[in-house]
């Protein structure tokens, strides 16, 4: 089928081609795209700073919701007809896609493709990060950095689901109250230049067991301080910097544990295993409507320059998306 995609033309212009989409090969779902989410990778893709793999497409999107339209080989679950969410190895703009069965999300009734579009990076990079790598529990609380962000606002709220305490931070007041809407218990305000001193007198120095972290730079340190025994610290962005100088011996100290990831570095099996286990642990909290992605703005396909300068500018509380069904 013929299909509408962006094109990067180069760093500073993005335009609106057309081409055929292919026939999906085994394991693999055509979907007629309704929505597409923007996601901070597909910025740092189109300046040229997040190397496509050989097996990806160029065209930039890595997550999309729509119906499927056709079924290759040795698919099963799904059908044509229905209604999905799935992260893909690009293409995601456009108004046709290419995603992997087992990178998919059948949508329950209670959800509808707009809000859909915001939920496969966001759920498996939250899930991933927050209780795979930093096996965040029941009773335990979770630092997240830039909760007002559409991967923030779905940490407060899956962890606080799963029965953690969450503190988060946020830019400006008005950021700070939504997220505190969102269910988190305390919110603190990074642009008011005590961030470190408004956690630590709240009683979070030495008490945070899992930081989810994507603003890097001088952040770096303050999880160090604020990070419990034997807390968990994942890196997933670098928004204040990729580089940091910290103390060494609270790592010995508190025998604490440094990582983050890419959802692209967990490779196609580590994706599929995620995916598995939101179907089974998350999607029925969203089913509920005990999980409910917020967007922010939809702008038309052919405006996806403006949708990614709206996301630099960082004035955006939760999910960006692209409405690919037509302009």
């Amino acid at each position: 089928m013929q299909r509408r995609y962006i094109h990067i033309e180069s760093p500073e212009a993005l335009s609106v081609q057309q081409d055929e989409l292919r026939a999906p090969a085994a394991g693999e779902l055509a979907i007629a795209v309704h929505f597409a989410g923007i996601n901070r990778a597909d910025l740092l893709q189109r300046l040229g700073l997040y190397p496509v793999p050989e097996d990806a497409s160029p065209i930039l999107g890595l997550e999309v919701a729509g119906e499927v339209i056709a079924l290759g080989p040795d698919v099963e679950g799904f059908a044509v007809g229905d209604r999905v969410a799935a992260l893909v190895q690009g293409g995601g703009y456009a108004s046709a896609a290419i995603a992997r069965a087992d990178h998919s999300l059948l949508l329950p009734d209670t959800i509808g493709s707009r809000e859909a579009a915001a939920l496969p990076e966001a759920l498996l990079t939250v899930w991933h990060n927050v209780f795979t790598l930093g096996r965040l529990a029941p009773g335990e609380t979770l630092l997240v950095h830039g909760g007002g962000s559409g991967i923030g606002s779905i940490a407060v709220q899956m962890a606080k689901v799963r029965g953690a305490r969450v503190v988060a931070t946020a830019g400006g007041p008005e950021k700070c109250d939504w997220v505190k809407s969102l269910g988190a218990d305390v919110v603190a305000d990074y642009n008011d230049g005590n961030l470190r001193e408004t956690l630590a007198g709240a009683g979070f120095a030495g008490a945070i067991d899992v930081v989810l972290d994507m603003a890097g730079g001088d952040f770096a340190a303050l999880n160090l301080e604020l990070a419990a025994p034997d807390g968990r610290i994942v890196c997933i962005g670098v928004m204040r910097g990729s580089k940091a100088e910290i103390e060494l011996v609270q790592i010995l100290m508190k025998r604490l544990v440094l990582t983050g990831s890419t959802l692209r570095g967990m490779g196609m099996s580590g994706r599929a295993s995620g995916f598995r286990s939101l179907r089974e642990e998350v999607m029925p909290e969203v089913k509920a409507g005990r999980i409910t992605p917020h967007i922010h703005s939809v702008l038309p396909l052919s405006e996806a320059m403006a949708a990614h300068e709206l996301m630099q500018s960082g004035q955006h509380f939760g999910k960006i998306l692209l409405d690919c069904r037509g302009d």
